[in-house]
C-alpha cells in the first residue's frame, strides 16, 4: 500500500483486519485525503508516519484496539476536518486535546469510549477548536465538572458528554453557545437546579433547521451511540434532531415554566432526577416534540391538559412519579400503553388497573353541579325571605292605614 503514492482515499472500514498499522509507511502517501479504518481489529500505537500525510482531511480509526497517547505531531495535519478516534483504548485526554487544538480546521471530533476514568481537563489554555461543530466525549467515565473552555466553542452545534461521572451544576454560560441544538449530558452526576439560561438557547427556540454543514465530508456518516444503546445514524447535510437530554443525573428543583420557550425541541429527557412539583403547563408549547421522558422523578399534581395537543409524540413516559387524577382520554396521551404511566398509584385511566370513577372522570361536571346547587339554594332562600318581608310590610300597612 505504501507504493500507491497517488491514493487519495483509503476506505477499509467494517472488516476483520488485524495487525499493526506500523507496517504501512504512510509518509509516501502525500496525496491521501481520507483514511477510514473504522470497525476492524487493528491494534498497537497509531504510527507516526500518518502525521506526515499533510493533505489528510478525514481520519477515522474508531472501533479498533489502538492504545497509547495521541502524538503531538497530529497538529501537523493542518487540513484535518473530521477526526474519529472513539472506541479504542487511548490515554491522556489532556495531551490529546492540546495536540488536536493545533488542527484549526477540525469541525468534527469524536473521542468517546477512551481515556477511561481520567479527569475532565479544566485547563483554560485549551483555546483552539474555533471551527469545531460536533464534539462527542461520551462513555469515558470522566470525572470533574463541565469545563469552562467549552464556552469558547462558539460554532459548536452538537455536544455529547453522556455516560461519564461529571459532577457539579449545569453551567450558566450554556446559552452563549448560540449554534448548539443537540445537548446530551445524560448519565452523569450533575446536580443543582436547571439554570434559566438553559431555557434561552437560541437554536432550541428557533424553527431554523438544524443542519450539520461540512460539504467536504459528504461521503462520511456520523455514528452516535444514544443513551438507550441504540445506534442513531445521521447523514451529513441532513436535518438533525434538536435534543435536550438531562436524564439520569441528580438535578433537583421544579421544572421551570420557561421550558416552554424551547419550541423547536424534538426530544426532551428529564428522567431519573430529583425534580419535584407539577409538570409545567408550558410543555404544551413544545408542539414539535416526538419524545418526552419525565419518568423517575418526584412530580406531583395532575397531568396538564395542555399535553394533549402534542400531536407528534411517538414516545412518552411519566412513570414512577406521584401524579394523580385521570389520564386524558382524548388527544395523543390516550394512545400510550400502561407502561407510560405505571408507578403513579394515584393516577387512573382506561389503560391502567386503576379505572377512574365517575367522580374522578368528570371533576368539571361535579364542580358545575355544586355551583348550580348553591345557586338554587340561594335563589330559593332569597325568594322565601323576600316573600315574608313583603307579607310583613302588607300587614303593617294594613294596621296603620286599614
Amino acid at each position: 500500500m505504501s507504493n500507491c503514492t497517488n491514493l487519495k482515499t483509503i476506505d477499509l472500514k467494517i472488516n476483520n483486519f488485524t495487525g499493526d498499522l506500523g507496517k504501512v509507511n504512510f509518509a509516501t502517501l502525500q496525496n491521501l485525503k481520507s483514511l477510514d479504518l473504522m470497525e476492524n481489529n487493528l491494534g498497537g500505537i497509531v504510527p507516526e508516519s500518518i502525521y506526515s500525510c499533510s493533505n489528510l482531511t478525514a481520519l477515522r480509526l474508531s472501533a479498533n484496539h489502538f492504545h497509547g497517547e495521541i502524538s503531538l505531531r497530529i497538529g501537523n495535519l493542518k487540513h484535518l476536518s473530521f477526526v474519529s478516534l472513539s472506541r479504542n483504548s487511548f490515554t491522556n485526554i489532556t495531551k490529546a486535546l492540546h495536540a488536536l487544538k493545533s488542527c484549526r480546521n477540525i469541525s468534527t471530533l469524536l473521542i468517546g469510549r477512551n481515556f477511561m476514568n481520567e479527569a475532565m481537563p479544566q485547563d483554560e489554555s485549551i483555546d483552539g477548536f474555533q471551527n469545531l461543530q460536533f464534539l462527542a466525549m461520551h462513555q469515558c467515565s470522566l470525572t470533574g465538572r463541565i469545563p469552562t473552555w467549552l464556552s469558547k466553542l462558539t460554532r459548536l452545534k452538537v455536544l455529547v458528554l453522556s455516560k461519564n461521572q461529571l459532577t457539579g451544576p449545569m453551567p450558566s454560560w450554556i446559552n452563549s453557545l448560540n449554534n448548539l441544538f443537540h445537548l446530551d449530558v445524560s448519565n452523569n452526576s450533575l446536580s443543582g437546579k436547571i439554570p434559566v439560561t438553559l431555557m434561552e438557547m437560541a437554536m432550541l427556540k428557533s424553527d431554523k433547521p438544524a443542519i450539520y454543514l461540512d460539504p467536504s465530508l459528504v461521503d462520511l456518516d456520523l455514528l452516535i451511540y444514544a443513551v438507550d444503546a441504540s445506534k442513531l445514524q445521521y447523514r451529513i447535510n441532513s436535518d438533525w434532531c434538536k435534543v435536550l437530554n438531562l436524564g439520569n443525573n441528580k438535578f433537583t428543583g421544579v421544572i421551570p415554566q420557561e421550558i416552554g420557550q424551547l419550541k423547536a425541541l424534538l426530544y426532551l429527557n428529564l428522567s431519573s432526577n430529583n425534580f419535584y412539583g407539577e409538570i409545567p403547563q408550558s410543555i404544551g408549547n413544545l408542539t414539535n416534540l416526538q419524545r418526552l421522558d419525565l419518568s423517575n422523578n418526584h412530580l406531583t399534581g395532575e397531568i396538564p391538559a395542555a399535553l394533549e395537543i402534542l400531536h407528534f409524540l411517538s414516545e412518552f413516559t411519566i412513570s414512577n412519579n406521584d401524579l394523580e387524577g385521570p389520564i386524558p382520554t382524548t388527544g395523543q396521551l390516550s394512545t400510550f400503553q400502561a407502561s407510560s404511566f405505571n408507578g403513579n398509584p394515584k393516577l387512573c385511566g382506561p389503560m391502567l388497573i386503576n379505572h377512574c370513577s365517575s367522580v374522578e372522570a368528570a371533576p368539571i361536571s361535579i364542580i358545575s353541579a355544586k355551583k348550580c346547587s348553591s345557586k338554587v339554594i340561594f335563589v330559593t332562600a332569597f325568594g322565601v325571605f323576600f316573600g315574608v318581608g313583603v307579607l310583613y310590610d302588607q300587614l303593617v300597612l294594613f294596621r296603620y292605614f286599614g
